[in-house]
């Protein structure tokens, strides 16, 4: 005797639904190597271009998931070596074989590394993909310094978690507490070309837990005060020098606490930031506490790396004090 089942025509959808969402898209990656075998669209965003000063034009591509990207076209060059924030670029939007900017004046192909831009119909630029680096990426520890990660152990933190000789982002703080310094450490946001906004590789480094520095994927974005350089609502980043998700990238950041006169704060903490080795805030005047941030007193306080639900790991962690 043969049984025969019927599924509900309403949890069948469901069911087939749900299974179709699951084969769409893994929609977050945090491991480079596997990312270039799963995902496609990982090994076409990135900056397109010559990595000096004096260029007419770069190219940097952000994925949005499903093949789809926007394409931003920057004169000048590259942030940091040309481009000037504020300055108009071109916005181009579409698959790597079909961009196009929003008058259709300018269209575009990304193939075998390299885009191929046409103005009007006719050959114009041709760029090839390129990855730049952090000339303060992998910096050794200087005189002095204390070591708050090398690869090896947490223990300098509270709740701190090594995963593949990587620090994970897990709303942790160091054991010791800092005035004034020089902090050097090294971020890789995840890639998570569906996500948008904030939701795109969060994270953030908290000076005496209480001033943020963002920590975001903003590759591509106009640089303001909430993404990746931003002094969290207090102050927007010189340059967006934010690279591409899972490169690593550096801050080095000169910290003044505030100064007291016992209970009253005569004096407001500064920060100066380099971004990738170049100066993104100079000397800047932090009046309170970002949201989030621990209440302002004469005590000093941690360094803290934010959660904020996205995989950001961190390494090479160290700490001059003044």
């Amino acid at each position: 005797m043969k049984f025969r089942f019927a599924i509900p025509a309403v949890l069948l959808a469901v069911f087939t639904s749900q299974l179709a969402c699951a084969q769409k898209k893994k929609d977050t990656w945090t491991d480079p190597e596997l990312t270039a075998k799963e995902n496609p669209d990982f090994l076409i965003q990135g900056e397109y271009g010559v990595a000096k000063k004096g260029q007419d034009r770069a190219v940097q591509v952000v994925a949005l998931g499903d093949g789809k990207f926007d394409a931003y076209l920057l004169p000048g060059g590259f942030p940091g070596l040309g481009y000037k924030k504020g300055d108009e670029k071109i916005k181009l939007n579409g698959t790597a074989d079909a961009l196009k900017s929003g008058d259709g004046k300018i269209t575009g192909k990304i193939a075998e590394g390299k885009i191929a831009l046409q103005k009007e119909g006719s050959d114009w630029l041709n760029l090839s993909r390129v990855e730049r680096k952090s000339d303060t990426l992998g910096k050794r520890p200087a005189a002095g310094a204390i070591v708050l990660f090398n690869g090896k152990t947490a223990d300098e933190w509270e709740r701190g978690e090594v995963v593949d000789g990587l620090l994970r982002n897990n709303d942790i703080s160091t054991k010791r507490k800092f005035k004034d310094y020089h902090l050097h450490l090294e971020f890789r946001t995840p890639f998570k070309p569906w996500a948008r906004g904030q939701g795109r590789g969060n994270s953030g480094v908290y000076h005496q837990h209480r001033y943020e520095t963002q920590v975001l994927d903003a590759f591509g974005l106009e640089g303001k005060d909430n993404e990746t350089g931003g002094i969290y609502k207090t102050a927007e980043p010189l340059h967006n020098m934010c690279l591409p998700p899972l490169t690593w990238q550096t801050y080095d950041v000169d910290f003044t606490a505030a100064k007291w006169d016992g209970d009253k704060k005569t004096a407001n903490a500064r920060m100066t930031v380099r971004l990738n080795g170049v100066l993104i805030h100079d000397d800047v005047e932090i009046p309170k506490p970002t949201g989030g941030g621990k209440k302002e007193t004469p005590e000093p306080g941690p360094i803290f790396l934010q959660g904020h639900g996205n995989p950001v790991f961190y390494r090479n962690i160290w700490i001059v004090e003044k």
